[in-house]
């Protein structure tokens, strides 16, 4: 009885979700602001996490930042952090001393702070909140309680995580240095062994060689890696890596303020044994926007170089159930076959006529940034991907009637990725190739001269 109740219930919920969806609230709620009247408040959120943001319409508040992370994010975060470990090791990696993972702000807010609480588990940390349930700092998890070695996490903000999550960030980097501080075996607390390490390397003080929590400047945003891919102006390896580290090198302590500490983070990247990023929206894949390889392929890039060699890149996807961790290679190859080779897609895009095609030219571009960054994106991709789009006449036919500029870019592309190495095709396959960039290249002239006329 107990488990049909529970159902039945479920079932309700989903009817009155569906019930909502369907409604128009938003247009009402327009004309009522218009006129000056009251609009409901809710906080924003994901329908699928949240279904009481519905109805839509309201007035929508942010969040409470002295309640991130939440209890939920806490548990979920130990969950997705188990299960991280699990894959590494089942990939045949060494327990980790040391992770990198990517923070974003709109991730934290959709989730309570899950990616927040992932962090603070890896280094066996939980926040402390006073008597009145407010965040006010980091207590560490005494060791036999934790079960297994504290891992020395370096965490890299997007900009809009530092603009909106001061605290959090407080407390990332208070419970780094807690870590750091403890009177624990560095067998068993690898924040400390690597901290006493920089330390005496550098000659700084323990403060400072606890500093793991990076990202840009005051007032910048972004590594710029995705404007040199984009603009395929960028000449190797080691430029993309200097960019980024220019970029993302500002150290946060615990009084929230940054210093440019690049030798620092040199140091502390050169020890990291693996790179992760949360993706929590069915919406937006890691090949659908730019911040992705930008941030993370940023960090992988920027590790290998410290490292002298790369480190596996997990994604680990919160977008459906209890979450699931693929390597970057096995999410690019699903997210190709689900959106690039997958025909419904292609159709919906050529449906939005010269912005759709300007979509597939995008995501490319994006899947291109992740062989700059990683070399972890399959050859057949791009294979297949040219034979799609460039070698099937009628569809490159239709992309350049919607669009001859973005469809002679995918076409360069395509070629621009065999130059750097990052696919090989047969002679016949580069020659049909170097025609049809022709080909787009007249039409768009043709058209561009038209204009001009």
């Amino acid at each position: 009885p107990g488990a049909a109740d529970a159902t039945l219930a479920a079932f309700r919920a989903l009817a009155e979700t569906d019930r909502l969806l369907a409604e128009d609230h938003e247009i009402p709620a327009l004309l009522r602001a218009l006129d000056g009247r009251f609009v409901a408040p809710v906080a924003g959120g994901d329908v699928l996490r949240s279904p009481a943001i519905l109805p839509t319409g309201r007035n929508l508040h942010g969040f409470d930042p002295y309640r991130i992370p939440s209890a939920f994010a806490l548990a979920d975060g130990r969950a997705q952090v188990e299960k991280l470990l699990a894959r590494h090791a089942a990939d045949g990696g060494a327990y980790p001393e040391s992770i990198a993972l990517v923070l974003w702000g709109s991730d934290n807010l959709k989730s309570e702070g899950a990616p927040v609480a992932q962090a603070l588990a890896l280094m066996g940390a939980q926040p402390r909140f006073d008597g009145y349930g407010r965040l006010c700092g980091a207590v560490l998890i005494p060791i036999e309680d934790l079960g297994r070695p504290r891992i020395d996490v370096v965490a890299t903000l997007s900009g809009i995580f530092r603009d909106l999550l001061p605290l959090q960030t407080k407390l990332l980097a208070e419970a780094a240095w807690l870590a750091a501080s403890a009177d624990e075996p560095q067998d068993m607390n690898f924040v400390r062994k690597h901290a006493l390490a920089h330390q005496a390397a550098q000659g700084i003080d323990l403060e400072t060689a606890a500093l793991r929590v990076f990202s840009n400047a005051e007032g910048a945003y972004g590594a710029n890696l995705n404007h040199l891919v984009d603009s395929g102006r960028w000449e190797d390896e080691t430029e993309l890596c200097e960019t980024f580290s220019r970029r993302k090198s500002f150290a946060y302590g615990r009084d929230g303020r940054p210093e440019p500490r690049r030798a620092l983070m040199q140091a502390v990247l050169a020890g990291v044994d693996l790179a992760y990023q949360n993706l929590d929206s069915v919406e937006v894949g890691v090949t659908s926007v730019d911040h992705y390889f930008d941030g993370l392929g940023g960090m992988a890039r920027a590790v290998a170089k410290a490292r002298g060699t790369s480190v596996p890149v997990y994604i680990s996807d919160q977008t459906r159930g209890e979450g699931r961790v693929r390597s970057l290679s096995e999410q690019v190859a699903l997210e190709t076959r689900t959106r690039m080779l997958n025909p419904k897609w292609v159709e919906g895009m050529l449906g939005h006529g010269y912005e759709g095609v300007r979509q597939i030219d995008q995501h490319l571009t994006n899947t291109v940034g992740w062989s700059a960054t990683t070399d972890q994106v399959a050859p057949w991709i791009y294979q297949r991907i040219t034979e799609t789009y460039v070698l099937d006449e009628a569809m490159r036919e239709r992309m350049a009637a919607l669009n001859p500029a973005a469809s002679a870019k995918v076409a360069h592309r395509l070629i621009e990725a065999h130059r750097r190495g990052f696919w090989t095709p047969d002679p016949e396959t580069r020659a049909a190739l170097d025609r049809a960039e022709e080909a787009l290249e007249d039409r768009l002239e043709g058209i561009t001269a038209e204009a001009a006329a």
